[in-house]
């Protein structure tokens, strides 16, 4: 049976590898095309890595698991780089087209790939504000042309039992 036949429910899972989209979202040296340069700021400290992650601009596919969306055969990409020990904190991703995509920044201070609450930090275009919840997908996307789209993410970090925002006074 031909696996266009079969729902993507009954195809085999894909693995979950942390490297998934990240070929993709590569950014390259003179690469032409779409892609996001994201600036990184109010950074808590300079440990970890900055993993940028691109989605479709839906609420539903919004932050979705990252297997499910490539299964489904939709929008999804991942750049890593290690927070640099001092300067601008900026990071690339390529998109697969001009148009609208929603963005997820996270500052893994801990290196373990995965968002931990109390640890780390994650902002998104427009920079909304944060609750213990994720936002709406409209208040997080962002336009890309035809070649690089610049923007500036304000990291948001736990701070105390219920709140979670910027840090004040970070300029790291």
């Amino acid at each position: 049976m031909l696996a266009a036949a079969v729902p993507v429910s009954a195809q085999a899972a894909i693995r979950s590898d942390p490297s998934l989209g990240m070929a993709q979202g590569r950014c390259r040296a003179n690469e032409p095309g779409p892609a996001f340069v994201v600036s990184a700021e109010g950074l808590k400290d300079r440990t970890g890595r900055l993993r940028l992650e691109l989605y479709p601009p839906d609420d539903r596919d919004f932050l979705a698991d990252d297997n499910v969306l490539v299964a489904a055969g939709k929008t999804f990409r991942r750049a890593e780089e290690p927070v640099p020990p001092s300067g601008p904190a900026t990071i690339c991703i390529r998109a697969p087209g001009p148009g609208t995509y929603t963005l997820s920044l996270l500052h893994d201070r801990d290196s373990n790939r995965k968002f931990g609450l109390s640890v780390d930090g994650i902002g998104f275009p427009g920079n909304p504000p944060l609750h213990l919840r994720k936002p709406e997908a409209a208040s997080a996307r962002a336009v890309a042309g035809n070649g690089i789209t610049h923007l500036n993410v304000r990291l948001n970090y736990r701070r105390g039992l219920l709140s979670f925002g910027p840090l004040q006074g970070m300029t790291r």
